[in-house]
């Protein structure tokens, strides 16, 4: 029996082998995996921030304040009549008692009498009376300054005249023991005058001025109202003595108001004899 002749396949039969063949080869094999992100190194990843410590602060000693060295009581003599310190009462005359200074000058300020005085306490008066106008406690004069050895025994006799020996020890100091002599107190008065060389100068607008003023320039109220004990004498709010600025500024800072007890010297009630 003779053979048919081989007849061409189909084009779509083709086409199906090669599909169900890849689809056979699909099946068997596996789809791809996904190739996936390679893990972070660690060295790569960000390390956690150690804390900084904080220093602690080393303590101080607190700052101590400078010392204000002492005030020198030797600074100056309370002997020597020159000494702008010098301490004059009933029981320390004058050495010589017949003492003058020698460089009186006379200030130009409003006076009843001569307004002689040592320079320094010149210059220092002119200052402190106008600052006291100028601060509206009013005018100011000086009443009497630098007295002699001589002119004082005149002034003091005439105390004992009228008022006897006892009352005139306590008002006037006797020649060779006033501070007059030294050319370093002075008396002062109001303008216009009243209360002159009375107490009641205390209670006018220039004597509270004074009262409480008068160590700026370095005046000190020499004979204060309870301190006659000490003193010898009555007070006397008119009667002021240069001592210099220092001195008077510490015993304004202090609170003491008299030399005697500031140089720690016996107390002067009376005359020793």
């Amino acid at each position: 029996m003779s053979r048919r002749p081989s007849l061409p396949r189909p084009a779509t039969t083709v086409l199906a082998v090669v599909l169900t063949t890849g689809l056979l080869a699909a099946c068997s094999g596996g789809a791809p995996e996904p190739s996936s992100s390679p893990a972070p190194s660690t060295s790569a990843a960000t390390a956690t921030p150690t804390a900084t410590e904080t220093p602690t602060p080393t303590e101080e000693a607190p700052p101590t304040s400078p010392t204000t060295p002492a005030f020198d009581k030797t600074a100056l003599s309370v002997d020597d009549p020159a000494s702008l310190w010098v301490v004059s009462d009933k029981l320390r005359p004058l050495e010589p008692v017949d003492y003058a200074p020698t460089d009186l000058v006379t200030p130009d300020v409003v006076h009843q009498n001569p307004p002689t005085l040592r320079a320094e306490p010149a210059a220092a008066v002119v200052a402190m009376f106008q600052a006291g106008e100028a601060e509206g406690a009013g005018s100011f004069q000086v009443q009497s300054a630098y007295r002699s050895y001589d002119t004082q025994v005149s002034v003091y006799a005439g105390w004992v005249q009228r008022l006897g020996q006892a009352q005139a020890d306590a008002q006037s100091a006797r020649p060779g023991f006033s501070e007059h002599q030294t050319g370093l107190a002075l008396d002062i008065s109001p303008v216009p005058l009243s209360c002159a060389l009375q107490a009641c100068f205390g209670d006018t607008t220039q004597g509270r001025w004074l009262a409480a003023n008068a160590w700026r320039f370095g005046f000190l109220l020499r004979y204060p109202a309870d301190k006659v004990a000490v003193t010898g004498f009555t007070y006397e709010p008119w009667h002021f003595r240069y001592v210099g600025v220092p001195l008077a500024t510490e015993m304004h800072d202090t609170g003491v108001t008299t030399l005697e007890e500031f140089f720690g010297l016996p107390a002067a009630p009376d005359y020793a004899g």
